[in-house]
């Protein structure tokens, strides 16, 4: 019996990109997983046909080879490289790496905290049946020796001469008048004249948080998981940003 297209197995274009093979042969892979099809055999030939593809497709050098020559081209009993029919877990291992971090960008205000997005890599076994994962990530947190007011211990701050202590300021554009953010005190509404040491006054420090992610099962690619409050902290005393956990 002939093979299949490697592209028609992953149901994507001949133009298609590393990516978009990567999100086709996981989608594949989860819907046939053997966990998933405990007695189905036909299944199990469906797993194993898109990892086949997937591993040559993924592969630049054999992915050219089959573009050009087809089946023959990475067949090994024909002299291509063809699959090896080693453990897919090394496949899997290709799609679903190890845990990494990146941070976020901060909102606009002092309303809140920055959000954090933190980029999570699961297996394919892991994302089929779920997991509780444990990351560490680094943020901005309230400074611990000056309690998140920027003051050295035993000193206060004062109320912002720029903004009366509002945090915000009028400026005048042609004919118009708008509210920002007061850039003498940053929207804290108060000026520091001591500053704490640790902080160097700025009532943050970076602090690395250990948290425990819940992955549901059958998670993909693209899905967030929001931690509520687990952002960094607001140097004006709003309440915390949130923490997004991607799934990737």
């Amino acid at each position: 019996m002939s093979k299949r297209d490697y592209y028609e197995v992953l149901g994507v274009e001949k133009s298609a990109s590393a990516q978009d093979i990567k999100k086709a042969y996981r989608r594949i892979a989860m819907k046939y997983h053997p966990d998933r099809n405990p007695d189905g055999a036909n299944a199990d030939e469906k797993f194993k046909e898109a990892s086949e593809a997937y591993e040559i497709l993924s592969d630049g050098e054999k992915r050219q080879a089959y573009d050009q020559y087809g089946h023959a081209g990475v067949d090994p009993q024909m002299g291509g490289g063809g699959f090896q029919g080693g453990s897919f877990s090394d496949i899997f291992g290709d799609v679903f790496g190890d845990i990494f971090g990146g941070g976020g960008g901060r909102r606009q205000g002092p309303q809140r905290g920055s959000d954090l997005r933190y980029t999570l890599e699961v297996t394919l076994e892991d994302a089929v049946r779920g997991k509780t994962a444990e990351i560490k990530v680094p943020s901005l947190q309230h400074c611990d020796t000056c309690d998140g007011s920027g003051a050295k211990p035993g000193t206060s701050p004062t109320t912002c001469n720029s903004c009366g202590g509002s945090g915000q300021v009028r400026m005048q554009q042609g004919f118009f008048q708008v509210q920002q953010t007061c850039p003498t005190c940053r929207g804290r509404g108060q000026s520091i004249d001591d500053p704490c040491g640790s902080c160097r006054g700025q009532g943050l420090v970076e602090k690395t948080k250990t948290l425990s992610v819940k992955v549901p099962p059958g998670v993909d690619t693209g899905d967030r998981i929001r931690l509520s409050g687990e952002g960094e902290a607001d140097p004006a005393g709003g309440p915390h940003g949130d923490l997004y956990v991607q799934i990737s």
